[in-house]
């Protein structure tokens, strides 16, 4: 009685089988990564960069006037309340009428989202916004009575819904 296997011979169908399983493995994983990525952040850095790229000298002239005024600017975030501020070089408050912080993830649109913050009896700039926990870059662009407004980007964390 003999109880071996028989040979099975590697054959063309076998080697066909393994490559088109393998390959169908490698597409499917690189279809999927690229769906996702597409579909978590829209690659949209500006709407024309060639109009982006003849305003730069511009906006980095705004950006040394502004830096030349000394100002530094105050940012809270907590229960569910933003709170925004502008000190002039002696410390004062700056008046500012109004102000805009676009919020928005590094990496995906979806959570994005604009606060228009309102003049307050203090002074402080506020609105409520809800923020999840995580990375976030803020651009303010704030109404003062100058002819241009004051902007500042910051790139910040939340954790529990306060900055770190």
């Amino acid at each position: 009685m003999n109880l071996a296997k028989p040979n099975r011979e590697f054959t063309g169908r076998h080697m066909l089988a393994i490559m088109v399983a393998f390959f169908s493995v490698i597409i499917t994983v690189n279809l999927t990564m690229a769906f996702l990525a597409r579909s978590s952040w829209t690659g949209f850095v500006a709407e024309n960069t060639h109009v982006a790229s003849r305003q730069f000298n511009t906006k980095m002239a705004e950006a040394r006037a502004q830096a030349a005024l000394g100002w530094k600017s105050e940012l809270a975030i907590a229960n569910g309340k933003v709170s925004y501020r502008l000190i002039d070089k002696a410390g004062n408050a700056v008046a500012a009428k109004r102000a805009t912080a676009n919020f928005r993830r590094p990496a995906y649109a979806a959570e994005d989202q604009e606060v228009a913050l309102v003049r307050q009896p203090d002074g402080l700039l506020s609105a409520s916004a809800q923020l999840r926990d995580g990375i976030w870059s803020v651009e303010i662009q704030t109404e003062i009575d100058a002819d241009r407004p004051y902007r500042e980007t910051r790139r910040l964390t939340l954790r529990n819904g306060v900055i770190q």
